[in-house]
């Protein structure tokens, strides 16, 4: 299992500080955050070790089998972003 960041991310980077794995990404030296919307969780370098929930802000975070059903499609929208 791994997390998803669904709508509501403010891009503050506070996720990204604490992942002990560095797989929360664009971050702002990289060139395309900009343009993206949202901070994005790498499915299969995520550890599950759920340091990101409690610093994000707007409860931005979910594990992957807890995201609402009407934002199921933030899943994917998250592994796509590695592809």
């Amino acid at each position: 299992m791994s997390f998803v960041i669904v709508e509501g991310c403010t891009k503050d980077e506070k996720c990204i500080e604490v992942c002990p794995v560095d797989c929360i990404h664009p971050r702002k030296d990289e060139p395309q955050f900009a343009e993206i919307e949202q901070l994005f969780i790498d499915p299969v370098n995520c550890i599950d070790c759920g340091a990101c929930i409690p610093v994000c802000p707007t409860n931005s975070i979910y594990a992957e089998a807890d995201v609402p059903a009407e934002m199921a499609a933030y899943t994917e929208k998250n592994a796509q972003y590695y592809q």
